[in-house]
């Protein structure tokens, strides 16, 4: 069923290895570890920044092309659900106003 060799067994082992190490090098030291302030107020933005690299390419682009604003529904529902949020702050207004604009948009019209 599965054809195991040596090598890939080691690297599997290997992989697994570092990783419990990397993973419990917190745990093993006696002393309270803590980060730099300035890594710190890096890891404040991390979240905002993860989120932006996934989305946003997604929402420009199409096929690895930029798109034409004009008639692509990602841009309309993006701008919608972005003032939803400005305007009450709310995570699942956003959704379902993005969602509600995009959905007549995509399906409708076909963009």
């Amino acid at each position: 069923m599965f054809d195991l060799d040596l090598r890939t067994l080691i690297t599997i082992l290997a992989l697994g290895v570092v990783s419990v190490l990397t993973r419990s090098l917190f745990f093993i030291s006696s002393r309270p570890w803590t980060l730099p302030r300035w890594a710190q107020r890096g890891l404040n933005y991390a979240p905002i920044a993860a989120l932006a690299a996934v989305v946003i390419p997604e929402v420009v682009m199409a096929q690895g092309a930029l798109v034409t604003p004009w008639s692509d529904a990602r841009v309309y529902a993006t701008v919608a659900g972005l003032a939803w949020f400005y305007w009450q702050r709310g995570v699942l207004g956003t959704i379902i106003v993005g969602m509600a604009v995009y959905l007549p948009l995509h399906l409708g019209l076909g963009w």
